[in-house]
């Protein structure tokens, strides 16, 4: 019986020696090197071309940049990092995605990384807190991240900013931080002032606002540059009235406001309570906008197919996520963190929501 055993035994070892031999090797992953031979160039070259620098003529970018596709070269990150002492992986601290401002910023910077050749880790933070973003920091830090992009347009985030300021290249994303840290936002003044001026150009003899959080800093940077430009044209500035961003809050306010008979021009802080604005003017029979215009901000893709289609102050999130990668790879390149950001500009989009106060 043993003997029976043995020789099945040494039969299996056979097949599976045989098995293992037979198979094919595994191909090996190109490298850089093979990406040289085959574009024709130098070592040296194929890293220029991979950290984007200017030192490399288009015709041989394109050369290298064709060799890497055929040959489906990946660059090798791990042995990158331990030459260079940097992971290109970046931290994105991001708060309540589900609102299209912080969304779109995100996307706008998720874009602008992976065409720098940078990769993104994105901490979400249930609340813009002191505790919330010191966890999410340390959370990003254990990924040895190169540095942080910090989407924090409220108000309790600046002071855990300043503490964690000079630990690692960071910039701010839309929020009041100050000197010391590095800042990338639309100019919401300016956004404010061009949707209030368009109102009063058009003739209507001032302008109500229904405003986003107060503890949200663009509610307060657009609500600064309502007043500023109703004071500048010396029209008075009415009470405004504060929403939480929502439909919904738009919806209420416009039940207030829909009784006030003089009211004939609104800016909403936001495009979703521009929304909510029209249909409780519509539901008092207040018409937009043979009776009341409106303009929002934000130009949500929805915003051209409201009915009338809004009138609103358009933000580039593309840009906006540009500035910031470049705001901060400039930190991680030359170690400083000091600087005066970046503003992007807004536009006035012009639709049918706007016209002339009723006689």
């Amino acid at each position: 019986m043993y003997g029976e055993d043995r020789l099945v035994i040494a039969h299996i070892g056979q097949v599976g020696g045989n098995a293992v031999t037979d198979e094919p090797r595994r191909r090996r992953a190109p490298a850089m090197t093979d990406v040289a031979r085959v574009a024709g160039v130098s070592h040296q070259t194929v890293s220029r071309v991979l950290n984007g620098s200017a030192r490399v003529g288009p015709t041989t970018r394109a050369r290298v940049l064709a060799a890497i596709e055929q040959l489906g070269y990946r660059r090798n990150v791990v042995a990158r990092a331990l030459v260079t002492g940097r992971t290109q992986t970046l931290g994105v601290v991001a708060f309540d995605t589900t609102l299209f401002g912080p969304a779109s910023v995100l996307a706008g910077i998720e874009e602008a990384a992976r065409d720098a050749g940078y990769f993104v880790s994105i901490a979400n933070v249930p609340r813009l807190d002191r505790h919330s973003i010191s966890d999410a920091v340390n959370r990003l830090e254990t990924q040895a991240i190169d540095g942080i992009i910090l989407i924090a347009p409220q108000s309790d985030a600046i002071d855990v900013l300043h503490e964690r300021a000079g630990e690692l290249p960071m910039v701010v994303v839309d929020g009041a931080v100050g000197t010391g840290i590095r800042r990338v936002e639309v100019d919401q003044a300016e956004g404010a002032r061009l949707a209030t001026q368009h109102l009063l150009d058009l003739g209507h003899p001032t302008v109500w606002h229904v405003s986003g959080p107060i503890d949200w800093h663009e509610a307060v940077t657009r609500q600064e540059g309502w007043r500023t430009t109703l004071l500048g044209a010396g029209r008075e500035a009415p009470p405004p009235v504060t929403g939480d961003w929502s439909a919904r809050s738009g919806y209420e306010a416009g039940r207030l406001l829909a009784r006030v008979p003089e009211l004939s021009a609104v800016f909403a802080g936001n495009d979703h309570m521009a929304l909510g604005l029209s249909y409780a003017f519509h539901e008092h029979g207040r018409h937009v906008p043979d009776e009341i215009s409106i303009v929002g901000f934000d130009d949500i893709p929805e915003a051209e197919f409201f009915t009338p289609p809004l009138t609103t102050i358009r933000q580039d999130f593309a840009a906006l996520g540009q500035a910031a990668l470049a705001e901060l790879v400039t930190q991680i390149k030359d170690g400083s963190t000091e600087g005066t950001g970046h503003r992007v500009e807004p536009e006035l989009v012009v639709r049918r929501s706007t016209t002339r106060p009723p006689e």
